[in-house]
């Protein structure tokens, strides 16, 4: 396993016993990157930030839970 995948797979596991800060922090770098862009591409970073929790198990405040 190469240098990457390790760190690939030990963010994942913070992430996943991290949620709540996963999602915080992803929603405040989406807000960062929505100003300094103009807000012109508001759609593609929510975008973004929601297969990021899906992914990194971040959950996401803007679809409900599914069990």
């Amino acid at each position: 396993m190469g240098l990457f995948d390790e760190m690939k797979d030990k963010a994942e596991e913070l992430a996943k016993d991290h949620p709540d800060q996963v999602s915080e922090g992803l929603d405040k770098a989406g807000d960062f990157l929505n100003e300094k862009t103009g807000d012109k591409f508001g759609d593609q970073i929510e975008q973004g930030e929601n297969f990021a929790k899906e992914r990194l198990g971040g959950g996401d405040d803007n679809q409900d839970n599914q069990s």
